[in-house]
This record gives structure tokens, sequence and C-alpha cells, in this order.
């Protein structure tokens, strides 16, 4: 059997880039690129017209950039997932991306095989963060990494891929109720007020990495 279309918006202010990643995601026959938006706010809008599955949009986009543009298409219902692909290596950047409802950080320099994978994986409710840049962030937090237990920090990791309350406590045998206590616990650690902003946090600090087979 076929595999299921993944529709993707494409935002980027230069032409050749978008041509030519349009042409390298439509060589996958399971992607279809059903539009282009030259500017933030473009993007805003054909994101809640066309309803895409995956928008790919760069950071530096004119009249509203890629972050606030994310922000924006995440607000409300059934949004698409939004992956950034930028030639901006900050590590700031991928934290205020995932802050704004990102569900992944590329950059420019990837190949087309692993922007076609970072696309099905953020379908899956995955988080995907270009190798060099889960490199950087994990150094970054070295200082930081017991901040949470072993057992919150696979809560958060779990809850990272797209996992609900029910399917995180399924996983690790856990009651829906005791995973609601490790995120209160993990809120209350992190210093954040929900899961978008501890999962940011986690990107910051290198935790969205899985360490080990298993729960």
């Amino acid at each position: 059997m076929a595999a299921e279309m993944i529709t993707v918006l494409l935002g980027d202010d230069h032409a050749v880039v978008r041509d030519g990643t349009r042409q390298i995601l439509e060589r996958d026959d399971s992607i279809a690129v059903v539009g282009e938006a030259a500017d933030g706010a473009e993007v805003v809008r054909l994101a809640r017209q066309l309803a895409p599955d995956v928008v790919l949009l760069d950071v530096a986009l004119p009249v509203l950039n890629g972050i606030e543009a994310t922000r924006e298409i995440r607000s409300g219902p059934g949004a698409p997932y939004v992956l950034l692909l930028s030639a901006y290596d900050d590590q700031d950047y991928v934290v205020a991306a995932i802050a704004a409802g990102a569900s992944g950080y590329l950059l420019k320099t990837a190949s087309a095989l692993d922007v076609v994978a970072a696309i099905r994986a953020v379908v899956r409710g995955e988080v995907v963060l270009h190798p060099m840049l889960a490199r950087r962030l994990a150094a970054r937090s070295r200082d930081d990494v017991d901040v949470l237990t072993d057992r919150e920090r696979k809560v958060i990791q779990l809850a990272a891929g797209g996992m609900s309350n029910k399917q995180i406590a399924d996983t690790l045998s856990l009651s829906i109720r005791t995973v609601e206590a490790h995120f209160t616990s993990i809120f209350n650690r992190l210093g954040v007020a929900n899961r978008t902003e501890a999962i940011a946090t986690a990107a910051h600090r290198g935790w969205l990495r899985r360490e080990g087979g298993g729960p």
C-alpha cells in the first residue's frame, strides 16, 4: 500500500531556494508541496488556507520572522507541524523556535535525505534538531544535567516525542495521575509554566536525544 501523502507549505524569501527545496521534496512520491510563501505573514495566511501537514520555513523572513510566524501558525486548533530550515546556528534561535511551537530546527547544510526524514519525523510527533545543534546544546548544559530526576527527564523526552499523558503513562507503566505529578515537579524545577516551555528548556539542555533503549 502506498504511503499516505504528506503535504508541505514552503516559506522562504528567496525564490531559488523555494524552487530547489520543492524539487528535492517532490522527488519523494509521498510528499507534495501545496504552496509557497515569500514572507512570514503570507506563510501564516497560506497555512490557514491550505491546512498542510507541515510548514517548512526559514527563520529570516520579511514582514514576520520565522519564529513569530511559527507562533501564529501553531496558535490555532489542528495547526500544522512547523519545521525551521535556517542558516542560523545560534542555540537561542533553536530554543525560541521550539518555545514558539516548532517541531524541529535544521540547518540549511542538511542533506536532502535529512530534510525528508525530518518532515516524516515531525508528522509522527517527534522533535527534530540538527545533530550539530543538539551537540552544542548538550555541551552548554552539562552543569545542569541533574536538575531533573532520571524519571522526569524520561517523561519530558516522551512528551517532546509527541506523547500524551496517557501514552507516557502506558509507556512507563505509571498512572496518569503520577505522570501529571511528574509534570508539576518538572515545571517547578525548571521554572516554566507549561509543557511547551518545558520542552523548549529540554531542547536547550540537550535532553531530547534518547540515551539508550527502553523506558
